[in-house]
């Protein structure tokens, strides 16, 4: 394989071109640096790859062999990881939250988690930046945390019949509900046309009414000059006598290929990122690159992501529509009378049939399976559902670590641990109660509860002490001044929202950081 750069020691090298790694290639590539961006999954032409089929699209996630460990094994894949240019923008719903202040600030507000070394403000410009060059759309009026509003584009509407549902039950109990911000365009905006409620958001969005960095800030990068490498696995990053990272290996076509950079950086995601860091220990860094805290892998959180199946007796069709469309955050801030720290929000979201099916079959209600599940399944259209997105708080043991397996490069894969604690557990039950009766008070039936998990995040935390974390505040390294890590592995706490705002408003601080040391390169 030939690239421009091959030979050249470039700017800047990003690993990883999902969320923050398509951030940063436009915003440093459009600064005027020299970037190179390697992904180790394809390029895709949403209008030729992309399809109305659930199976055939979990190609969009990391499908590679991941081993899972722990009192509660997280399910890997589709629900939190990406694989191509663009990642886990290319399958998300789209919803696009802010964090709230209390995020930041857990440990001294409501003593629990740890604070994070950046405040709101800090990241409220760059939310603001993100959401108008993506034109998201949303409510006239949120209700909750720091930003009510307004949105740069009007809310969806018409909403789905699982949405309309959802905001009777809440309003029946008192519970504020609004139309769900959401990075799908509800208006043309540049290139791109407004949604149809094709409903297959999960699947890859064929008509790019939903952003992803696929269609918005790679190609921008491109123009801007950026070098974008797909199926290119990057397995080590090199470090020189002095602890300096100079580059990094990567595969492509079973052949090794070197890529030298000023600075390297990672977007790899929460399991591939240590996985890297690990993987690239040498004699300088025996523990792996930039771990002297011994914080690379720790406290990793996945959103706690309970799904509730009501059965009611008109047809819901849950397909129709983007599959969130309304929400509520009455629950997202600590309330001491509940008996546990931190909150959640509660989205209604739709179900395609095959996730439904996958779902039901591993309900706390047992095993569903054979004709039982068919028969449940021939009743499709007449379910509706609730999904919660649940704080994790975060525990040093739940953790990414090597196994002794090696992949076909000859790295090690990852390994993932993950319990629950009992805040979590008294968090999750809370929001399961609270979605049976929101489906109860719009006139459901509740048939079904089933465990899941989503988003992870945390593993190579920010901090302004290095012996307690891996990044400063602007996503670089204690260890390594010109190594910095930008995806969900720095974040500190992780929240009772959907995280990717947050990943994109730190990939474009961390941008800026960048531009203002390359600065002082010439």
């Amino acid at each position: 394989m030939k690239w421009r750069h091959e030979k050249d020691e470039v700017d800047a090298v990003i690993v990883g071109a999902g969320a923050a790694g398509g951030v940063l290639a436009k915003e440093l590539s459009e600064a005027g640096l020299k970037v190179v961006v390697l992904e180790a999954g394809p390029w895709r032409d949403p209008q030729k790859d992309f399809a109305s089929d659930e199976l055939a699209m979990k190609c969009l996630a990391w499908e590679d062999t991941r081993f899972v460990d722990g009192a509660d094994p997280m399910t890997m894949g589709h629900n939190n990881s990406g694989r191509g240019i663009g990642g886990g923008t290319q399958h998300f719903t789209g919803v696009f939250l802010r964090f709230h202040e209390s995020d930041f600030k857990s440990k001294s507000i409501d003593g629990v988690g740890e604070n994070w070394p950046i405040h709101y403000k800090d990241l409220e410009p760059y939310y603001a930046k993100i959401e108008k060059e993506i034109a998201v759309s949303g409510p006239k009026h949120f209700p909750w945390g720091n930003f009510n509003g307004p949105y740069p584009y009007p809310e969806r509407n018409p909403l789905s019949p699982n949405a309309y549902l959802f905001q009777k039950g809440c309003e029946t109990l008192g519970i504020q509900s609004c139309t769900t911000p959401l990075a799908i365009l509800s208006a043309p905006f540049e290139d791109r046309p407004p949604c149809i409620n094709r409903g297959f958001c999960n699947q890859g969005c064929m008509p790019n009414a939903k952003f992803s960095t696929l269609i918005v800030h790679i190609p921008k990068a491109v123009k801007a000059g950026a070098e974008v490498l797909p199926d290119c696995m990057v397995t080590q990053i090199e470090v020189n006598e002095y602890g300096k990272a100079t580059g990094v290996l990567f595969v492509h076509e079973g052949a090794t290929y070197r890529q030298r950079a000023k600075v390297v950086i990672l977007c790899a995601n929460v399991v591939e990122t240590p996985r890297l860091l690990f993987h690239s220990a040498n004699a300088q860094f025996p523990d792996g690159l930039a771990n002297s805290s011994g914080w690379v892998g720790r406290a990793i959180m996945p959103h706690s992501s309970h799904d509730v199946y009501a059965k009611f007796e008109q047809e819901v069709r849950m397909y129709k529509g983007s599959p969130v469309l309304a929400s509520t955050q009455d629950f997202y801030e600590t309330d001491q009378r509940r008996g546990f720290a931190r909150g959640y929000t509660i989205h209604a979201h739709g179900s395609r049939p095959v996730a439904m099916a996958n779902g039901i079959s591993k309900s706390l209600e047992g095993p569903i399976w054979g004709e039982k599940l068919r028969q449940v399944m021939l009743n499709y259209n007449f379910y509706g559902r609730l999904t919660m997105v649940g704080e994790v708080l975060p525990n040093r043991d739940n953790h990414v670590t090597l196994s002794d397996e090696k992949d076909d490069n000859g790295m090690p894969r990852a390994k993932v641990t993950f319990s629950y604690g009992d805040n979590d557990r008294k968090l999750i039950d809370h929001a399961i109660d609270n979605m049976k009766l929101i489906l109860k008070a719009a006139g459901g039936q509740i048939e079904y509860v089933v465990p899941d998990t989503a988003h992870i995040m945390g593993g190579c935390r920010m901090g302004n002490d290095p012996s307690s974390s891996v990044v400063n505040a602007y996503g670089q390294c204690h260890d390594i001044p010109n190594l910095y890590i930008s995806d969900a592995s720095t974040f500190v706490t992780s929240s009772g929202g959907n995280p990717t705002n947050t990943v994109m408003a730190l990939a474009a601080r961390t941008a800026d950081a960048i531009i203002e040391l390359a600065a002082s390169w010439s």
